[in-house]
């Protein structure tokens, strides 16, 4: 896919804001612990991918009604769903002056079209040694889904289908969508909004 950056300044990528809030003493922390500036940018990325990915529960798999967005927040609880897991991984990598941005699919939210659609958020990522942005899925994984770090070809949680209207949207925003924001900061539980209140379009 070609990927479309919404705005042209890497700067609009590293912004803090109130949900990316990567000047919190814990998400520094962490990313203190994790990585090292002697490690090349690519493994950088990778081992904040990782930790992620694997180390954050996605709030569906683990049937937690705890409901998280703030980043510094994903990190306390080791929990949320892919919207709030995204912008733990967006503060991450902007803390270390990677641009980083939020990408989106529209996806069914089970296994049909009866049951209903969701947007789904991802990473965009620019990889200056690379001179080019990647996308990368924090989602987790668990039988049926496999997201890899990947320089290359992406490896990402879910493969969209045509034939059920499903959608890869190419432009990478520097913030993330309002809807998914205001979904989380209104719902009381995570495993009631998952089924029932996710949006559907951006």
């Amino acid at each position: 896919m070609n990927l479309i950056p919404e705005k042209h300044s890497y700067d609009d990528y590293l912004m803090e804001s109130d949900v990316i809030d990567f000047s919190h003493p814990l998400i520094k922390e962490k990313v203190s612990e994790l990585i090292s500036f002697q490690m090349s940018e690519s493994d950088i990325v990778r081992v904040l991918f990782n930790y992620v990915r694997d180390s954050i529960a996605h709030s569906w798999d683990i049937q937690s009604p705890r409901v998280t967005c703030k980043a510094s927040d994903v990190l306390t609880y080791e929990e949320g769903i892919c919207y709030a897991k995204s912008n733990l991984f967006a503060a991450m990598l902007r803390s270390l002056d990677i641009p980083t941005g939020f990408c989106y699919q529209r996806l069914t939210l089970f296994d049909t079209p009866d049951k209903g659609y969701c947007i789904h958020a991802l990473n965009g990522v620019f990889m200056k040694d690379l001179n080019r942005w990647i996308r990368l899925d924090v989602r987790g994984n668990k039988p049926g889904i496999q997201s890899e770090f990947s320089l290359d070809e992406e490896q990402l949680a879910f493969r969209i289908s045509e034939d059920y209207s499903e959608i890869d949207y190419p432009i990478i925003y520097a913030a993330p969508n309002a809807k998914t924001i205001h979904t989380l900061e209104i719902s009381k539980n995570a495993l009631n909004m998952y089924k029932n209140h996710l949006p559907d379009f951006l």
